[in-house]
């Protein structure tokens, strides 16, 4: 059982408004196919992030912080739109590599509390699995008890299913080559374990979800209620990793312990 999160800096161009990277969409879904073709019995559960789409709205909202007054909501409907505007072209470059998609999106069922996901519809997600499907998750709008509304990561996603699905690897694909001290020229960092203090850069565009330094920390909160399993931070812009890391083949990165 094997996480794999799509980074939204990837698969959109995230200086530009609801700006997709088509080719690079198409090559990373060719290269699941072909990880799922040697190893038939790989289950998957898929998830990307809102890049360009979601983020930008969102920031725009300010969602995140909270939902409450009707200009608001109507800013929390528009994110939602944006964020599906991204999940339909991947949905359709997993379509066109074969890849037998099952999309979930958490806004149909999520409920936060404070931006931790406390809810959210797990048989379609266990049954699409047990029936060879890839369920797809992303990060999404979601009711929150404590805020009216808000914004879930992909990563808050995860963590609310690790421990229900016990995945043995998180893989984290994004454009960078792992957690760098500093960005954009930092030196890659081996290993983060939750154990030592560790201190990284900011993210190089938009992200409403806290960017570098909140998915470490998510991940690393995440592995704590799945102690065995691991978590590497890479990047999917250079052709062929993706598919290595599935597959379990050593890849360039960040490891988390």
């Amino acid at each position: 059982m094997l996480f794999l999160k799509l980074g939204g800096s990837l698969i959109t161009d995230k200086r530009s408004p609801r700006t997709p990277r088509l080719e690079v969409l198409a090559r990373l879904m060719r290269e699941i196919a072909e990880a799922r073709a040697l190893q038939p019995a790989l289950k998957i559960v898929l998830g990307h992030g809102s890049g360009s789409f979601g983020h930008v709205e969102a920031q725009k909202h300010n969602t995140r912080a909270g939902v409450h007054t009707p200009e608001e909501w109507r800013g929390f409907a528009e994110v939602q739109y944006a964020a599906n505007l991204l999940n339909r072209w991947v949905v359709d470059a997993a379509h066109e590599a074969s890849l037998p998609i099952f999309n979930c999106p958490p806004s149909a069922s999520a409920v936060a509390r404070d931006t931790v996901v406390e809810a959210l519809a797990l048989a379609p997600i266990e049954n699409a699995l047990v029936h060879g499907l890839i369920p797809l998750v992303q990060g999404d709008v979601a009711l929150d008890v404590a805020r009216g509304g808000t914004i879930v990561s992909t990563e808050d996603v995860f963590k609310f299913l690790a421990p229900r699905l016990q995945p043995t690897r998180i893989l984290l694909a994004g454009i960078e080559r792992g957690v760098l001290t500093h960005w954009p020229d930092g030196a890659v960092i081996a290993e983060i374990r939750a154990d030592h203090e560790w201190a990284i850069g900011d993210s190089h565009a938009a992200d409403v979800t806290g960017g570098m330094a909140a998915k470490v920390r998510e991940t690393l909160a995440l592995m704590a209620e799945v102690p065995a399993c691991e978590a590497l931070i890479f990047s999917g812009a250079e052709p062929g990793l993706v598919r290595a890391a599935l597959l379990g083949e050593a890849v360039p990165g960040t490891l988390l312990r």
